[in-house]
């Protein structure tokens, strides 16, 4: 058979390794096996109900058609209000654009303001399709490793001594995918002044804000003297705090001079996110909805204050706790030399998905698994007993 023609950008890109892995789970599900599914980024429980019946009205109506492809004019409205009265921050809508999920949001900024050769500054472990879609855009995404030491979270001192002239702008998450760490205003304040001074972009990823644990959740933009910066994109997310994963919605908060070009991108990209799920979003911000996700938050906390313990007493080392998400990033070194390997093992021999660091970056991967706390706990403390068995 003829080799396909690619493009060249195709060999960098690598698979995502998580679904790699849920794809055998599934295969071993099938096959009559029960899995403890840790592995993938998606809370278990179902999308609130509010959201299901603004839904339903809206798409019993029989009217479903496009939107503008900046979004529904009323859930801009909407996301604006939410973030005032949640964080007493002003967000004008006309800068808020609706996505198809996060990864539009991304998407839409780095096509706005990545030419060839670009490169971007990231984390490292951080979340896999950051740096693939940096690649997808022609830019070139240079890592930036992190460790405990800073809470697995960049700081200026390294960004100033990474920084050349090719660089194009820096990508931070609080709270951030695999570790569950956070960005105070303070350290988000010293970055953004680093990248301006370097006449460069910032991107805050705040996909997981709401979930947090033992301090309040904020945003970036709830800071009156980054809110209007001209280099600072703010990416968000319904689908971790709101639950809706496969409803795919997302938002970018793009400075003003910004959002006409965007905009173009969206005609072109999407031509419009998905009508029923921006439908059935003008209920999330509703006093209903978010009484059942503050209740979620709090069963998060108590699931990662359940797995803790129980991972350490096998050998994982957590040397800094997560704040928010639902991940924790464990050095296994105690226990492997290769994390892929082990994760393979665990789901074959104990029947329990985890994701192996190599997934994350280049900094230690295999060293580490990153766990999602998205299952209950009894099914949490179930899979710390298969673990330790299989060491056995």
């Amino acid at each position: 058979m003829k080799s396909p023609h690619l493009a060249r950008r195709m060999a960098d890109i690598q698979p995502f390794h998580v679904m790699e892995l849920l794809r055998r789970a599934r295969e071993l599900e099938a096959a009559g096996r029960d899995i403890i599914h840790m592995e993938v980024g998606e809370p278990d429980f179902p999308t609130p109900q509010p959201m299901i019946e603004a839904a339903t009205r809206f798409i019993s109506g029989g009217d479903v058609h496009y939107t503008p492809s900046l979004g529904l004019p009323a859930l801009r409205e909407a996301i604006s209000a939410f973030y005032q009265t949640r964080f007493g921050a002003q967000v004008a809508p006309e800068r808020i654009i609706v996505t198809a999920g996060a990864s539009g949001a991304l998407m839409l900024a780095l096509a706005a303001t990545t030419d060839p050769g670009d490169e971007w500054l990231l984390p490292d472990p951080g979340y896999p399709s950051n740096r693939h879609l940096v690649r997808s855009f022609e830019g070139v995404a240079q890592a930036l490793p992190v460790d405990a030491a800073t809470r697995y979270q960049p700081t200026p001192t390294q960004v100033e001594a990474a920084w050349n002239a090719r660089s194009r702008g820096l990508m931070v998450a609080t709270p951030s995918n695999p570790t569950g760490t956070l960005l105070s205003a303070d350290e988000l304040a010293a970055l953004q002044r680093t990248t301006q001074s370097k006449g460069g972009l910032l991107v805050v990823d705040e996909i997981y804000q709401g979930l947090t644990y033992g301090v309040d959740s904020s945003t970036v933009l709830a800071q009156p003297e980054l809110a209007p910066a001209e280099n600072l994109f703010v990416v968000n997310s319904f689908s971790k705090y709101f639950g809706m994963t496969g409803w795919r919605l997302g938002w970018l908060v793009a400075p003003q001079s910004y959002v006409r070009e965007i905009e173009k991108l969206a005609q072109h990209f999407f031509i419009s996110p998905s009508t029923p799920a921006q439908h059935a979003a003008l209920a999330a911000f509703e006093p209903a909805t978010i009484e059942i996700l503050e209740a979620r938050r709090h069963e998060f906390a108590t699931r990662r204050d359940t797995l803790l313990p129980a991972l350490r007493e096998i050998g994982f080392n957590m040397a800094t706790e997560p704040q928010g998400a639902f991940y924790i990033y464990a050095d296994v070194s105690a226990l492997t030399d290769d994390s892929e390997q082990f994760a393979r093992h665990l789901i074959e021999e104990a029947g329990v998905a985890l994701t192996p660091g190599l997934d994350f970056g280049h900094h230690h991967p295999r060293k580490h698994l990153r766990i999602a706390y998205t299952t209950r706990c009894e099914r949490l403390l179930e899979a710390a007993e298969r673990i330790r068995a299989a060491l056995r």
